[in-house]
């Protein structure tokens, strides 16, 4: 694990930044406390605050920017670029270079923030090294856009103003600047930094691989709700183009949430959404794929009762998935074409019911039978583990 950064690699200017201001709070946080009382109401002004220039990190430079999920309204794309701004990052170019390398290059020496070299490499200490220079060609697209050239060329300037008139706001409510200068400025960025810096550590860590078992990137939906959402990262690695991370209604995923909403505001549009039967073939394939390495170190008898039923059950699935796929596209295009008949659609509407109801009932039986075959598994493992004397 590589925890050292050569002197002459240094990345001098956010290295002293995010020491100096780790530094300034393990002093002036203890110092304030003993002199003053923090207003109730400006720490929940901060806290929310942390919500908003993460959220607008996760939906404007991540989602936005980095793999294109959708389209926005100019004018929320620049309130989405301003508290984007606010939360010390880089600037909007630089933050997406460096997204797509870590999404093509993910694992290897090249993903700049690689898990490979450590936590805590993977968490911070890259961003103490010196980064390569933008390529312009990896960020082509980004680069056609004045709004976040002008952001790049003038970060620096952009990130203290735009940090500034918060402090100053909340400052001037509350009646206290210099709680606002500790707690809604620097406060706030050691939570949102440290959030966002668990995306690249604990999310590729600890959790579970649904999607791809190759990959580091884990889903785990304690890490969403403090990473904004972007905790199912193995489907985010596995499905990057899709503007959600968590798909299930239930996943906590408050990014997802505004881009929706935007959507219907008529705020944002072409929503790029992975197609449901795309996610569930992949499923299964990964989850038989994990079964059959399990079934593979069991004894030949075991091997032999499981291994082609697995199979076999897994490729009947697959193609019923692919089944529904089709009807639902025919579907789709002969609603849209005025000539057919009425009855034609109606039919093939009924024919795709029936096989939505053929495919649900044979994922149904194709996790029974994966589980029966995992306890099965277990029960075999059991017996024949040495037992201690």
């Amino acid at each position: 694990m590589r925890l050292k950064v050569q002197r002459s690699n240094f990345n001098w200017g956010p290295g002293l930044f995010i020491l100096g201001y780790h530094l300034l709070l393990l002093i002036a946080i203890p110092l304030y406390l003993l002199h003053y009382t923090p207003s109730v109401g400006m720490l929940v002004l901060s806290a929310v605050l942390v919500y908003v220039t993460g959220m607008s990190v996760t939906a404007g430079y991540h989602r936005l920017y980095s793999h294109t999920t959708y389209k926005i309204n100019p004018v929320v794309e620049a309130i989405l670029l301003f508290f984007a701004t606010m939360a010390t990052q880089g600037s909007a170019l630089r933050w997406s270079f460096d997204h797509r390398h870590h999404h093509a290059f993910v694992d290897t020496d090249r993903d700049p923030y690689s898990i490979k070299k450590g936590f805590w490499y993977a968490h911070f200490l890259w961003l103490f090294e010196k980064p390569k220079d933008i390529d312009p060609k990896v960020i082509s697209d980004l680069m056609k856009k004045p709004l976040l050239r002008f952001q790049h060329k003038y970060y620096g300037l952009l990130m203290v103003v735009t940090n500034v008139i918060a402090t100053l706001v909340i400052g001037y409510c509350f009646h206290d600047y210099l709680g606002a200068f500790l707690f809604a400025w620097f406060v706030r960025l050691f939570f949102l930094h440290h959030f966002t810096w668990f995306i690249n550590s604990l999310a590729h860590t600890w959790g579970a691989r649904h999607y791809c078992q190759e990959l580091s990137a884990v889903d785990n939906y304690l890490i969403s709700l403090v990473t904004f959402g972007e905790g199912y990262h193995n489907y985010h690695h596995t499905f990057a183009y899709d503007y959600r991370n968590g798909i299930r209604w239930y996943h906590f995923d408050p990014t997802k949430w505004l881009i929706w909403s935007l959507s219907k505001l008529g705020l944002a549009h072409k929503l790029r959404k992975n197609p449901q039967y795309f996610i569930e073939e992949r499923l299964l394939v990964e989850k038989k794929n994990l079964v059959l390495g399990k079934i593979r170190l069991a004894s030949g008898e075991y091997q032999k009762t499981w291994e082609e039923k697995i199979v076999t059950l897994t490729e009947s699935a697959i193609e019923k998935i692919r089944q529904v796929k089709q009807l639902s596209e025919l579907y789709q295009s002969l609603k849209k074409t005025k000539e057919e008949k009425k009855e034609k659609v109606q039919e093939l509407y009924h024919q795709l019911q029936e096989a939505k109801k053929g495919l649900k009932e044979e994922v149904k039986h194709w996790r029974g039978i994966m589980e029966t075959c995992t306890a099965a598994l277990f029960h075999e493992s059991a017996q024949s583990a040495p037992r201690k004397p």
